[in-house]
């Protein structure tokens, strides 16, 4: 087991399946997981993978998922506070809005405010952005929040591995948020260079 303490924050843009892999990993690798999902994550994981309410046993698939569920609009819950200490934060998936409002500073709900505070705290923060295109709003936003020391980690994954199926390239892109994170994993996300990545011209 370990001691890590783990945020996530689950937002409504597209690809459920990304938290739930994330959710995953983390309870697999003993991680205290603090949870928080807005309203619009909470109908992601509805229209995504099928859940009529947020359930953490069916997220991590095991009943010992050690995720506490934290209230979209408790801002004074303990991971709105920079006295609770924890080894960052991932949002997964974040949404422009999302985006926007960290990147501007703005707090209206436990998500954002958790955002602002692992800022300000200068704890890693991971936005798993997913949208796609960008717009110029989106390009500057994630600039803005870059510049305030967020980690923008965007849904793409990696076909060097070779993937041969849909669970290979969402594991693909968890690991490498993992890697972020600093959670130790047996994911195969690693490059070599190896003469057998390579072809003869």
């Amino acid at each position: 087991m370990t001691n890590k303490r783990v945020v996530v924050a689950i937002t409504g843009a597209s690809g459920a399946i990304y938290a739930k892999r994330l959710l995953f990993e983390l309870s697999r690798a003993g991680i205290e997981i603090h949870l928080v999902v807005s309203p619009l994550g909470q109908r992601l994981l509805h229209d995504e993978l099928g859940l009529e309410r947020i359930d953490p046993a069916a997220l991590c698939e095991k009943e010992d998922h050690g995720v506490t569920i934290h209230g979209h609009r408790d801002v004074g819950a303990a991971i709105a506070s920079g006295s609770f200490i924890h080894d960052g934060m991932i949002v997964c998936p974040c949404s422009n809005n999302t985006l926007a409002s960290i990147a501007n500073g703005v707090s209206g709900n436990l998500v954002t405010r958790a955002a602002n505070v692992c800022l300000k705290e200068r704890r890693r923060l991971i936005l798993a952005h997913r949208e796609m295109p960008l717009g110029l709003t989106e390009i500057r936003n994630m600039q803005q929040a870059t510049e305030a020391g967020a980690i923008i980690a965007p849904t793409n994954p990696g076909f060097y591995m070779i993937p041969q199926s849909i669970d290979e390239l969402v594991g693909f892109v968890v690991g490498r948020l993992l890697d972020l994170i600093g959670v130790e994993h047996d994911i195969n996300v690693r490059w070599t260079d190896s003469p057998a990545n390579f072809r003869s011209e």
